[in-house]
């Protein structure tokens, strides 16, 4: 049987003949960080240094006096030349400018992300996909409380749960991930801004160099003073749910009458403010009309990103299935946002993985959508998308109940374990964690299908239509067996193919 190391060997021999160049030279670097030699420096460079009572990574301190942070260990000061010799090497060899790279490298949660991504490599070795020491990027589901009574929601929200997080408790948890390595966290809920912790604990998440960002229904926001707020204490991401362009639409579906007007006035202020905003929309037989309207407003609001939710059914989800898409309406969908992505010159995402498929295939392998939050078309995006692609539940991202359980995913609510029993890496490697980061276990057509390194389907679905995460998603067009057993044997949901009118 060949060993980890022959199969990456082989993988990178195959992307070499298929590359440029620069790509070429890309694929090389990833061999040798593959190398033993090289994973036990990996290894020595990401191990803790103590600073002034903070610890880091000593590859995090060397980027941070890279990138122009004076305020560090000694050790970092005597490897820093060393590493910037380096660069300057490096960018030389790639006719690259070295400024920029410098630039990107005076965001902390940037810096964070890399050394995240060499621990992954120094402990795992190169995988495909990449399997981390930490998640990119947590949702913590800050609160149950909420001020709306959305059908499709899935933490089920409305009234505080019992046993939630003390305030105590939850800036250990920030500190606990912070020390994890987790480069960005994302308040959701229930609604994370009516609960009176929300604030001291965005602080504490700012001041520690995460990337602070919020997904909201916008209703808060409407307050130009609630906004400004939230950028004042480092808030840079701000995704709201608009489910229509049609307020009654929106405000029959968020279950209380005004919603939409708020939530439209929450996005408003969120650009005017200069937040990175976006509008999500969770995509279901009854709005799917509304699609193009839904991109039409987004442009008119000013807003340069929309992220289509996949329905899963999961909380409130699960009293609604026949809202849910078959595998030739997704389809069809996702075709028709790339196409209008192209058309547009706007960015639009799914987090449905089958979308990095689409995205392939009707680009001819010139785009990619390697996770949930970018389309890109550059070589190098290109080479690592079936490294870090599909679907990241469990992997590259994970998510907190307000009661302190780390899930796979906020879809996916199977309790891996408690933050307030166990620690953070505890949870991290538990066997269960395991199924979500190798894709050979996948099983039916997800586990031979040639997408499954940039798809891998949909985890979650899975999970909540058939108990089992390894089980296939039912919602790509390759499974629409699966879906129509479903539909006859197990669930009876009586589904109604038609052509799908956009506008």
């Amino acid at each position: 049987m060949s060993s980890l190391g022959e199969n990456i060997d082989k993988l990178v021999e195959k992307k070499i003949e298929k590359s440029g160049n620069g790509t070429g030279t890309l694929i090389t670097a990833i061999r040798l960080l593959n190398r033993g030699a090289v994973r036990w420096a990996l290894r020595v460079l990401t191990k803790e240094v103590e600073f002034k009572g903070e610890k880091k990574p000593l590859m995090e301190w060397v980027l941070a006096k890279y990138a122009g942070e004076s305020q560090c260990p000694t050790v970092a000061h005597f490897v820093a030349p060393f590493f910037e010799m380096g660069m300057k090497l490096a960018t030389a060899w790639l006719h690259a400018d070295e400024e920029p790279v410098r630039e990107l490298l005076n965001d902390p949660a940037i810096r964070r992300g890399i050394v995240t991504t060499l621990r992954g490599i120094a402990l795992f070795g190169v995988t495909t996909p990449q399997k981390l020491p930490a998640p990119f990027f947590i949702v913590w589901n800050f609160t149950n409380a909420c001020n709306l009574k959305c059908m499709h929601c899935y933490q089920n929200a409305g009234k505080p749960l019992p046993n939630e997080l003390t305030l105590e408790e939850k800036l250990r948890v920030v500190k606990e991930l912070d020390e994890a390595g987790v480069p960005a966290i994302a308040l959701s809920g229930g609604e994370p801004t009516v609960h009176r912790d929300f604030w001291p604990v965005l602080a504490e998440i700012g001041r520690r160099g995460f990337y602070p960002a919020i997904a909201t229904n916008g209703t808060t926001f409407a307050s130009i003073e609630v906004a400004e707020r939230a950028r004042k204490l480092g808030l840079r991401y701000v995704e709201i749910s608009i489910d229509a362009a049609d307020p009654n639409v929106h405000d029959k579906f968020r279950g209380v009458p005004g919603a939409w007007a708020k939530a439209v006035k929450g996005l408003e202020n969120a650009v005017k403010l200069g937040f990175s905003a976006a509008l999500a929309f969770t995509v279901t037989k009854y709005n799917i009309h509304e699609v193009d309207k839904i991109l039409d407003l987004a442009q008119e609001i000013g807003v340069k990103r929309v992220v289509f939710f996949n329905f899963i059914p999961v909380g409130r989800g699960r009293e609604n299935l026949e809202i849910d898409l078959s595998p030739e309406e997704r389809e069809e969908f996702l075709r028709h946002i790339y196409r209008e992505m192209k058309r547009r010159k706007m960015e639009i995402i799914s987090t449905a993985p089958q979308y990095g498929r689409v995205v392939n295939q009707l680009s001819n392998g010139e785009d990619v959508s390697p996770t949930h939050f970018v389309v890109a078309n550059d070589p190098v995006t290109r080479e690592l998308t079936e490294f870090i692609g599909g679907c990241g539940a469990g992997r590259v991202y994970a998510a907190i109940e307000p009661e302190g359980t780390l899930t796979p995913c906020v879809f996916l609510p199977y309790p891996v374990g408690n933050l307030r029993s166990k620690s953070f890496w505890d949870i991290w490697i538990d066997p269960f964690m395991e199924n979500f980061r190798d894709r050979d276990r996948l099983e039916g057509f997800c586990g031979r299908c040639p997408y499954k390194l940039i798809c891998g389907g949909c985890r979650a679905r899975a999970y909540n239509y058939f108990d089992d995460v390894l089980a296939p998603d039912p919602g790509c067009i390759y499974n629409s067996a699966e879906w129509r057993k479903l539909q006859e044997d197990v669930l009876r949901i009586k589904v109604r193919v038609s052509p799908l009118n956009f506008k």
